[in-house]
């Protein structure tokens, strides 16, 4: 996972750029650092995997008004919050927007290296669950309008009878449809299409 995620820091301080990137690269993850949020968002490109360490207080834009901007665009990067002292409250609000977690400046290594870890692995599984989203997308589209028809009465519960009645049509019918469906939607039962519809219920 290491060879295929990268870590970026974001802080103002020159310093704590170079501990965590040492800290960091001890573990092998590949690590990117930046001065500023503006500074990141010049370059970072949305299909890197990876999580954010952000400082709360940068100049120009801050650590929340990055996270702000990354909730607001869609990316779904995880964000570990690290701050000083006077900065608990905004670390707090950070969470409260779905950060990983906060540190307060000194931190202990290691529990900012676990967090770390566990933020890669959460993006890991976000962007896995994003491809099968896309998939199952794919393949809907795949469907015509009467099997997409079929697909959520199927998916609702209702009997071969219940859809034939619904529909107009034959339960012979109503049997071949969900066959086409099932093998369109590479479903490999009815349990598992239910599963794969719902995951990306409205957004079709």
């Amino acid at each position: 996972m290491s060879s295929e995620q990268t870590v970026f820091i974001v802080d103002d301080d020159p310093a704590v750029r170079d501990a965590l990137s040492w800290m960091i690269g001890s573990l092998q993850y590949p690590v990117e650092t930046f001065e500023s949020a503006q500074a990141f968002l010049d370059v970072y490109d949305v299909d890197k995997s990876g999580c954010l360490v952000l400082d709360v207080r940068l100049p120009g834009m801050s650590g929340l008004q990055l996270q702000q901007k990354l909730n607001a665009e869609n990316i779904d990067l995880p964000v570990i919050i690290i701050t000083g002292h006077g900065d608990v409250p905004m670390a707090v609000r950070a969470m409260q927007a779905g950060a990983v977690n906060f540190f307060e400046k000194p931190f202990r290594d290691q529990e900012v290296l676990d967090c770390i870890q566990d933020a890669l692995q959460q993006d890991a599984r976000q962007r896995q669950n994003k491809e099968s989203n896309k998939e199952v997308l794919e393949n809907i589209n795949t469907l015509t309008p009467r099997e997409k028809e079929i697909m959520k009465l199927m998916v609702r519960g209702d009997s071969n009878k219940m859809i034939a009645a619904s529909c107009g049509i034959s339960v012979k019918t109503v049997e071949v449809h969900r066959a086409r469906i099932i093998d369109k939607m590479q479903a490999r039962s009815l349990p598992a299409l239910v599963r794969a519809v719902l995951s990306v219920e409205g957004k079709y």
